[in-house]
């Protein structure tokens, strides 16, 4: 087995998707790519190899590292998102209120910011503590936006969403999402939008109000400072993920051991990973915008360098 192995992720076509992720080396013959799943291990929807299998032909849970033992599969999945218009407002249940109701997981996730046309943002929680009853007739009325906190944003920005905080990516914003391996959404409102067919897109207004906070988002608070040369930006039980910033007069090193699987994910700029293979002798890889690399945990001691003028977020277990 390698000990590190470049990723192709799954290609969605959305119907608020753009155009700005043929930029970081997707293509599709769709003309709008919304969603680029880089590390996926879900079920129709897995990244694959460069030779073609998918990473759940390849790798099991020895690869995940001890950190992960405790989940029934994969407990990560990280994607690009390229909304050229509004994502519906919606929210995810937590893990209690899944595994009851659904018999899965919940959503948590997290966003970095990796481009922002002028005045675009997010909406992250309420802008005003409101009871359930008011925010239902806001939706009924569609007047929900009201309601809702705008986050203007730019490059680097990062946003922790704990399950039930109500959310939407808006129009002009491309993020890097980092979030627990679910595809559990329930939708609130989705600005009387049509798919392909004409038909309105449905909504889950019912189960979201059993599970959202009606309150003003409060950001979890994190320990950002540096960590083997790299940025803490958020953490939770399925996930850690670091910015790594590296300039041609400083390289990086990330070792691999046996708690968790490393995957690192290009989101700004060009470079080099280089390492020594004990058969082959010092081995280098092209690091390109949009690149995701997954090392496995069970390659006890493998550290890889990273070299270039580029940004990279990692994430692990």
């Amino acid at each position: 087995m390698e000990k590190i192995y470049k990723l192709t992720p799954a290609l969605f076509a959305n119907l608020w998707g753009g155009n700005k992720l043929r930029g970081y080396g997707k293509e599709s013959d769709d003309d709008r790519i919304g969603e680029s799943w880089e590390l996926s291990f879900v079920k129709g929807a897995e990244a694959k190899l460069c030779d073609g299998r998918a990473v759940t032909e390849v790798f099991s849970k020895s690869d995940f590292g001890k950190n992960a033992e405790k989940f029934e599969f994969f407990p990560t999945l990280t994607k690009f998102i390229d909304a050229r218009e509004k994502l519906s407002v919606q929210v995810h249940p937590s893990d209690e209120y899944a595994l009851k109701n659904e018999g899965q997981y919940g959503k948590s996730e997290m966003w970095y910011v990796v481009e922002a046309d002028e005045g675009a943002g997010l909406y992250v929680g309420l802008n005003r503590e409101c009871d359930k009853e008011e925010l239902a007739a806001a939706i009924a009325d569609g007047s929900v936006e009201k309601l809702l906190s705008f986050k203007e944003v730019k490059p680097g920005d990062v946003f922790f969403i704990p399950a039930g905080t109500i959310h939407a990516i808006c129009g002009g914003v491309l993020i890097y999402e980092i979030q627990q391996n679910s595809t559990l959404t329930y939708r609130l409102y989705d600005y009387m939008r049509r798919d392909k067919d004409g038909n309105l897109r449905e909504l889950h207004v019912k189960k979201a109000m059993k599970v959202l906070k009606s309150d003003v988002y409060n950001p979890p608070k994190f320990d950002t400072g540096a960590c083997d040369c790299g940025k803490i930006l958020g953490k939770c039980e399925y996930f850690t993920t670091k910015e790594y910033a590296v300039s041609n007069r400083k390289s990086v090193k990330i070792s691999v051991n046996g708690d968790s699987f490393k995957a690192i994910t290009v989101v700004k700029g060009e470079g080099v990973l280089s390492f020594t293979d004990n058969n082959a002798g010092l081995s280098s890889l092209p690091l390109s915008l949009g690149d995701t690399y997954f090392a496995p945990a069970n390659n006890e001691g493998f550290e890889f360098t990273i070299s270039g003028n580029l940004t990279v977020i990692s994430v692990e277990v």
